[in-house]
């Protein structure tokens, strides 16, 4: 390009056959990928964007800098990026636009305002030009009638997930946080329950190694717990193993994005999500119209009186159980941790995943008393709960031998019947969702407001 033409920008189809040659480029924004740390000493990321002559699947746009502050921070898909003098590039069969941080430049436009001009980021050697807001307005009025296709079709809610596999998700990001110095975590939500999880732990272990209430190396904070969704799964989402130097503290919190190219694993029973080095992301408007539907689903759950059950056991949970108080609404364990007064009563549907001590015989203390530890847990959160002296006659209708405290116990967490638990083989348990009445109180009495337990009351196993 010769410097009298260097505010004009070429169409994506053909800066494709300018390779090798600086070019100018404009485009809407369609996702990005994460940022991360370059082999080398930069960070580096990667945009898609498309435009009228080329609108899918679009040309990706890699970008270097000297930190990650210093790369694209987009931060709606539609949003409209300029881009001055990119390099045309290839890579096997694909051909990308290379940034170049010494001479190129980029600015990044709100795509839903034609009445700003002024860009919302830009990078340090960005010269505005009177010319380019015509390019912009263009784009602008092209995307009114080619609506971006955030990907309903192609995406998973988090009710469909399955181990092992790699989906796409739409998803807000409720909070990031640092698990480890320098190794972060997303908690991503939809409205959605993740599905029950089949426990393949021994029942013998949960003395020496108990089933974890959340993942190992990771406790959330009593105030963040209490801005969190109470209804739905929060789904972890970490980065791969082998690629901890991806950015995703750089994401922003309290925005709804879709996830793209994310593989679903299981850790300790609780369902997980990794984000892999071309994994991306779009940032998606609060109206968006999927948005605008997930939410409306979700607000629809939350005023329903039987909405708070687990979305698995509808049409409505086994009969295992029975409460003293059948018509109390359900909540969920979430809403209970949350709870702003430490004691309370709730009514819930959970399942007992885990119980110590794990043999009958031992039930109960040498004086007769019943003492029990029970892991409960539905698609909000993981608890213990305590069954305790008369509270523990009622749910275990009195003082039944052991071989019958055995059957009941496997009932409960779903072990195979007749199973005496004498043999130490793994356990591949499905517990039933059952009901149960919970009463909250204090840990500590100095902190009235802070540590709580759990203890099973007004419940009764009637098989």
């Amino acid at each position: 390009m010769g410097r009298s033409d260097d505010y004009k920008f070429l169409q994506i189809v053909d800066a494709r056959a300018a390779l090798n040659q600086k070019v100018n480029l404009i485009g809407v924004v369609v996702d990005t990928g994460l940022p991360k740390q370059s082999k080398g000493t930069d960070c580096f990321c990667s945009i898609r964007i498309i435009d009228e002559s080329y609108p899918s699947p679009g040309i990706s746009i890699n970008f270097f800098a000297e930190t990650m502050e210093k790369l694209p921070q987009v931060q709606t898909v539609g949003d409209i990026i300029q881009l001055s003098q990119v390099v045309m590039k290839t890579h096997g069969y694909d051909i990308y636009a290379l940034f170049n941080k010494k001479f190129s430049s980029f600015a990044i436009f709100d795509g839903n305002n034609n009445s700003n001009f002024l860009p919302y980021q830009c990078s340090s050697i960005y010269h505005a030009r009177e010319q380019d807001k015509k390019f912009i307005l263009g784009l602008m009025k092209w995307l009114v009638d080619h609506k971006i296709d955030t990907g309903l079709t192609d995406s998973h809610s988090l009710k469909e997930i399955r181990e092992g596999e790699r989906f796409n998700l739409i998803c807000k990001i409720v909070h990031i946080c640092e698990v480890e110095k320098d190794k972060w975590m997303l908690l991503v939500w939809d409205g959605a329950d993740t599905p029950p999880v089949t426990i393949k732990t021994k029942l013998q272990e949960e003395m020496e190694n108990p089933l974890p209430l959340q993942p190992l190396g990771f406790t959330l904070q009593r105030d963040i717990l209490c801005t969190l969704p109470p209804l739905g799964t929060l789904l972890r989402v970490t980065v791969d193993s082998c690629n901890e130097k991806l950015g995703i503290n750089f994401l922003k919190s309290n925005r709804w994005v879709k996830l793209i190219n994310i593989r679903c694993e299981l850790h300790t029973a609780l369902w997980h999500a990794v984000l892999m080095p071309f994994s991306r992301v779009c940032y998606l408007s609060d109206e968006d119209d999927i948005v605008v539907q997930l939410m409306r689903q979700y607000d629809e759950r939350r005023k329903s009186k039987w909405g708070w059950m687990p979305l698995s056991s509808f049409p409505w949970p086994s009969d295992l159980t029975e409460t003293d108080y059948p018509d109390v609404p359900f909540v969920s364990l979430m809403r209970a941790l949350a709870n702003p007064r430490v004691v309370g009563k709730f009514h819930c549907v959970v399942r007992v995943v885990a119980a110590f001590p794990w043999l009958a015989e031992n039930f109960r203390s040498p004086s007769g008393v019943y003492r029990i530890r029970l892991t409960l847990e539905d698609p909000t959160a993981r608890i213990h709960a305590y069954l305790y002296k008369e509270d523990a006659e009622q749910f275990f209708d009195g003082y039944p031998s052991v071989h019958e405290l055995t059957r009941k116990r496997n009932l409960l967490l779903g072990t195979s019947e007749g199973d005496d638990g004498s043999e130490m083989n793994d356990y591949v348990r499905n517990p039933p969702w059952i009901t149960c009445c919970l009463k909250s109180y204090h840990i500590d009495a100095s902190d009235p407001w802070g540590s709580r337990n759990f203890q099973i009351f007004a419940t009764t196993l009637k098989a």
